[in-house]
Parts: C-alpha cells; structure tokens; sequence
C-alpha cells in the first residue's frame, strides 16, 4: 500500500521538484515511515520530520492542512474570511517558506491574512490573533523538537491552539482532500492585496503587555545577573528587549543568539535536556551569575538553572513553576491585590506542589489534560462567565502563562517574572532554590521526573498502542509493592478505586492512564502527541528529598519491569 503511494508521489507532475532525488534515494525504511501513514494532528498540531512523504512535513501536506484550514473558515461565513488569519513562523527550515505558502493559498479562498516579517514567538502570535481580532491563527513551528522537525499550530479566534472539538472539524475537511500533490497555492493579483505584513507595531503592544506583568517593577536590580539564551530561536529580541526596558542586567548567549535552523552551538534546543544549558552553564560560571533561563526555538518553554551553594541547580519545569507560583500568590496577598474567587490551571501530570503552593493562598486548582490549549479553553470559559478570575497557568513541561493577553505559554513573561522573583528573594538572602527547600518543608517532599520510551516508525507506534492497551486491561495492584489507591483511565473514562469502578468526567476522552498510589506518590503514562515517544511521568512523595529520589528510582525500574 505505501509503495503505491510513494509511487504516486514520485511520478506526480506538481512534486516540488526539490523532493524527487529524495524520493529516488529512499531506502525501504524510510519509504515505509514515510508513506505508511498520514501525519496527524496531536496535543500540539501536526509537527513531524521535514521531507517529501504522507508522514513528514512538506508543502504538500501543509497545503493539505491549510485547504482544510481554509474550508473550514470559509464555513463560517464572509466575516470570519475578512478577519482572516494570523500567520507567525520560527527560525526551522522551512518556516518561512511554508508561512507565506500558507498566506497565499489562505488567499485563494479570498480569506485575509496578516504575517510576520521575520521570525516572532508563538505567544506573539497567539497575541497577534487578539490584538487584529482575526478569526485564527496559524504558527509554523516544531517548538523544542530537533531540526530535523517542523510543524504547524492552528489557533482560534480566541488565540488558543484548536481543542478537539475544532480540531476535528478541520481534521475532517484536511482527510476530505483527495490529492494533497494537487494543490497549488497561486493567488491572482486582487487576492495577493489580501496578504498584509505586520511587525514593529505588534511587538510594542505585546512587550507593553509583558511589562504590565511586573508586580514589583521598582525592585533593586544591580545584585542578580542573567544568563539568557534563547537556544537560536525566536526570544532572542523580546526577551532582550524587555529586559533592557525593565533595567535588567543580563548577558545573552551570543554564539546562541542567531537564528539558525541547524541549531549549531547547542546540543539541543530542549530545555528538558541537560545539553541545552551547557554553553549558558559556562557564561555563568565566567560571569557569576545567579540564574540562567534558557529558552526553547519557539518561545513559548523556559528552563532555569540556578546559583546555589557555590553550584548551579537545574529546575524542572514543576519546580520553576512552584517558585513563580509562591511568588506571585505571595505578592498578591501581601499587596491586597489577589482577586476575589482566584483559580490556578494545571494539567493531570503536573506535580502536586503547585496545587498545595496554590491552596495556602486560597487559590483552586483545576486540572486540564496536557497541551495548553485546554487551560486556553478554561481562561475563556472563566472570562465569559467571570465565576473565578485567573491567576496563573502552567504545565509540567516548562510552560506558564502569567497573564492571559496572551492564550498560550509565554517564555519572555515567565523570563519577565522569574528575574523578578530572583531579585525579590536575593535581596532577603535567598536564592530560588532556597524557596524551593521551603516549600519542600513547609508542604512535602516531592520529586517530579519523566522518563521516555523512544519507539519510532510503524512498529513503534503499534508497541506504544500495546503498551497502553494492556495496561488498560490489567488491573495493576501494586507498584513497587505499594497500594495502587485509585486508577484513572482517560480515554475509557473510568475510574476504579478500592475496587468500586466509576466515570471519570469533565476531560476530553484522550490515551493517559493515571495510578496513585498509597505513599500520596502518583504515575502517569501517555503516548506524545509530538514525537514517537511513550511517556511516564512520576510525582514521587518521600519523608526527605534523599527518600523521594531513592523511591523515584525504584518506582522508573518497577514501571520498567510492568511492561516488560
């Protein structure tokens, strides 16, 4: 089946010509990967490997994509056409190219659309969205994946990324198209004046907006220095930007500073991994600064590293998210400014710290599946009905949105945000991690890790579906001969504990299966919605930190042990 679709491919007339050697020089696995099946949209659009084939990311698949898209916009009537579309893009290869292959097909359909200039973050066109009132959006990224990924994000009118619901509607009219090759994307002269660029003027309303974030804007700056990168991306100029108009000091990462699609002096643009810190670790030792924030190519994700005890101490995403929470609830408080009915959004694999950080202040918490489109979905909701007001939102995985001006994570506020908490507590004699330690004493011990099985191509995706099809079936009593107290399956919607099985409500049915356990520790596991990976998530409780890292150890091996 896949060799006849590769064919079709490889004699079609409109082929870019640019993929026909490719095509020639496949050898059969790749032949297979890249034709076996339909790139598909996950927790965050379609993103996937670049290069000819169903399976990657090419201008034949996102034209396909964008038909969908265009269709779907069409439906909804003349005014949703001359709103139109919001168009940002990154520093990939290719980014650019399919940006304005996006504009103009989106022009064919006689449907506005205003794109970037150059290279902007995905908060900025999430923003972008808002600040036109245009119907969409759409943003050409693969976020922190490797080079050789891209993607495309599709946002609502809201500037959140599409939830299931419209998702699906799109995905339907995007599965519709008979001939992704066919398309071409060749406005006439009238319909490329629906093309508009935009530039400065958005970046001033967004960064006015970022500043209007600060809580203690006036607060002593000259004793903490910043080691900032944006790991060749797109926060390179906000970030910078802000910090100088705010009188932070700060020294960037120049040879990280370009924005280079090959991502050449770093390891890798992910700020979950270790290697993408190693050049900013060197600055700082050479600069004795007290933290360094690292952002991923898109700029919606930022790492922390920070100066403590003479070392610098990596945060993970839960723990930088525990910080800024405590600090901003805590500001709030003290100033008489949190608001009446506070809520706090995270999502079901993001640790229990920030929840009980949230409780002490009287905030609630309500939990989303993964992918910040469902907090997006919460703000708007909330925004509407103004039953609670909301005071933050973040995810496990290095994402936060302070203020919701913008409907997705926004790196250069949480850079904004965490410089200011940094010059907060230096100035009573402590550092982030020392905050951290507190809450660690004052709430509990937690430690928070995830772990990836890395399965790719057809049978890799089969083996993850196993994975969590037979753990779906077994009822696991025990791990690490511990009491499973209750079990959540999200895409069957039940839950069973102590054997009484009941529904699991208020989700979106999706593949995560949640277990907790006796000790107040809990395990999640879901497939990526991103990359061929299966992912396990751990929120450990121990009596001391050294007893939470120890049990986290045992509970990886025994999880490891469960699937054989």
């Amino acid at each position: 089946m896949y060799k006849d679709i590769y064919e079709r491919w490889l004699h079609h007339p409109n082929l870019d010509p640019s993929y026909k050697e490719v095509l020639e020089n496949m050898d059969e696995e790749t032949m297979n990967d890249a034709f076996y099946t339909t790139i598909e949209f996950g927790t965050a659009g379609m993103r996937g490997l670049l290069g000819p084939g169903t399976n990657r990311i090419n201008i034949h698949t996102i034209r396909k994509a964008n038909v969908g898209f265009a269709e779907y916009i069409c439906a909804h009537g003349e005014e949703a056409m001359k709103r139109g579309i919001a168009i940002g893009y990154d520093n990939r290869h290719m980014s650019k190219e399919f940006a304005m292959d996006s504009a103009r097909l989106l022009a064919t359909y006689n449907i506005r659309s205003y794109v970037f200039e150059s290279l902007r973050p995905t908060p900025e066109l999430s923003f972008a969205v808002r600040h036109f009132q245009c119907f969409g959006g759409i943003m050409v990224t693969a976020s922190h994946n490797p080079k050789e990924y891209n993607g495309y994000k599709l946002y609502d009118e809201k500037g959140c990324q599409l939830v299931p619901a419209l998702a699906a509607q799109v995905i339907d009219r995007v599965n519709a198209v008979a001939d992704e090759l066919a398309i071409e994307a060749n406005p006439t002269a009238e319909q490329e004046k629906l093309i508009t660029v935009i530039g400065k003027d958005v970046d001033e309303e967004y960064y006015a907006n970022v500043l209007s974030i600060q809580l203690n804007p006036d607060i002593p700056k000259d004793d903490v220095k910043i080691i900032f990168t944006p790991e060749h991306g797109t926060a390179n100029i906000p970030v910078k930007e802000v910090y100088t108009r705010a009188g932070y000091h700060f020294v960037a990462v120049e040879e990280q500073c370009t924005p280079d699609p090959d991502f050449s002096n770093t390891p890798t643009p992910n700020p979950e991994e270790a290697g993408s810190y190693e050049m900013a670790l060197e600055y700082a030792k050479r600069e004795d600064a007290d933290i360094i924030l690292v952002c991923d190519p898109d700029a919606d994700r930022m790492g922390v590293g920070v100066k403590h005890n003479g070392d610098y101490k990596l945060l993970t995403g839960n723990q930088s998210g525990a910080v800024l929470i405590e600090y901003i609830f805590s500001q709030l408080t003290a100033k008489g400014e949190m608001p009446n009915n506070p809520v706090m959004f995270n999502t079901v694999v993001t640790s229990d710290l920030g929840e009980k950080i949230a409780t002490k202040y009287g905030v609630a918490t309500e939990k989303t599946l993964t992918g910040f489109k469902f907090i997006g979905e919460k703000v708007a909701k909330y925004e509407k009905t103004n039953e609670k007001q909301y005071v933050f939102g973040y995810e496990e995985s290095y994402g936060s949105l302070i203020k919701p001006f913008v409907r997705d994570k926004d790196a250069p506020q949480a850079c904004l945000m965490l410089a200011e908490a940094a010059c907060y507590y230096k100035a009573k004699g402590k550092t982030l991690v020392d905050v951290l330690y507190d809450l660690y004493a004052e709430l509990g011990y937690y430690e928070e890790s995830q772990t990836s099985l890395k399965l790719e191509g057809q049978a890799g995706a089969e083996r993850i579906q196993e994975i969590l099809a037979t753990l779906r079936k077994s009822e696991v009593k025990e791990i690490n001969a511990t009491k499973v107290t209750r079990f959540e399956d999200y895409k069957e919607c039940r839950i069973l504990e102590n054997g009484v099985e009941s529904e699991l409500c208020g989700f979106t049915k999706s593949d995560v299966l949640k277990y907790y356990l006796e000790d107040g520790s809990w395990i999640a596991i879901r497939p990526s919605g991103t990359e061929p990976k299966c992912k396990f998530y751990y929120c450990i409780k121990g009596t001391s930190l050294q007893d939470a890292h120890e049990k986290t150890l045992a509970y990886q091996d025994a999880m490891k042990k469960l699937i054989g």
